[in-house]
């Protein structure tokens, strides 16, 4: 494939199908581009070599060799070359379902994700391009589910977009926190922190362990364990009332639990609190 070329296939039967390529192709020296009003076609765009910059919502984040770019359509946008050799491919797409695709899949926004093996979509960008290159009568077609594929890998290796800082990363986590906090008494579905975290409930997990060192489920047992605590030196409930006061919905899990925390049954531990404030 010629690098400095662009194909913009028009097929009609394509054009009625839910997702269906608009355009492909691609460059070893991308040139500035600004676009205060957005492009009219989704895109992403595959970072091979050289490095870039995307800018919009008053952020801008660095594209380097092996990482992909998304851009909404109609979304605000400027990117351009760091240094001179910025070698990109990219791909453009329509549809009439994209956006609900694109809102089940989180993606209403830009996102940078770094790679861990391009080949998935080179190959699949060089299957894209051969057939709206050579087959004007099924290539429309063929495109329509190679770009839906495209989509879903890129979708499949989604992260926490580099666009959001350090910054936003703490306040996110604080607002977790926060929450958990106010309801760790609560059964509430873990599924509602990834929800206020905004990324998949497997990514959030992951985010949560590297900052706060345990599992949410472990967190949370943490918060009831320490509060529990304070219930069995500070009144005279039962292990029961207080194992349903502190969040547990049966006795015998949450001294298990507590014993794993704690190294002793909830009851010795009352007794050795008591012990050594005689």
């Amino acid at each position: 494939m010629d690098l400095d070329s662009v194909i913009y296939p028009y097929n009609l039967e394509a054009r009625k199908l839910p997702i269906h390529l608009t355009g492909i192709g691609g460059t070893d020296w991308q040139q500035p581009i600004s676009r205060p009003t957005g492009y009219h076609w989704h895109q992403i765009i595959l970072s091979e070599a050289g490095e870039g910059t995307v800018s919009f919502d008053n952020l801008t984040v660095r594209v380097g060799a092996s990482e992909c770019l998304f851009l909404p359509a109609n979304y605000p946008h400027e990117y351009r070359a760091v240094s001179g050799k910025w070698r990109v491919k990219f791909v453009t797409f329509d549809g009439y379902a994209v956006i609900h695709i694109l809102s089940l899949l989180g993606l209403t926004k830009p996102a940078v994700i770094a790679l861990d093996d391009v080949k998935p979509f080179t190959a699949l960008f060089g299957r894209m391009y051969r057939y709206a290159a050579n087959d004007r009568v099924y290539g429309g077609v063929m495109c329509s589910g190679l770009v839906y594929q495209y989509l879903l890998e890129f979708y499949r290796r989604t992260d926490i977009p580099k666009s959001q800082s350090r910054l936003e990363r703490s306040e996110l986590m604080t607002r977790v926190l926060n929450y958990i906090e106010e309801h760790f008494r609560e059964d509430f579905p873990l599924t509602a922190l990834s929800e206020m975290a905004g990324v998949s409930h497997q990514h959030f997990c992951r985010i949560f362990r590297e900052n706060m060192n345990a599992r949410p489920k472990e967190y949370i047992n943490r918060l009831r364990i320490r509060e529990a605590k304070r219930l069995l030196t500070e009144t005279d409930e039962t292990i029961a009332a207080i194992s349903k006061e502190v969040g547990f919905s049966e006795s015998a899990y949450f001294c298990s639990v507590f014993k794993k925390h704690e190294g002793i049954t909830p009851l010795e531990y009352r007794k050795s609190f008591a012990m050594f404030n005689f």
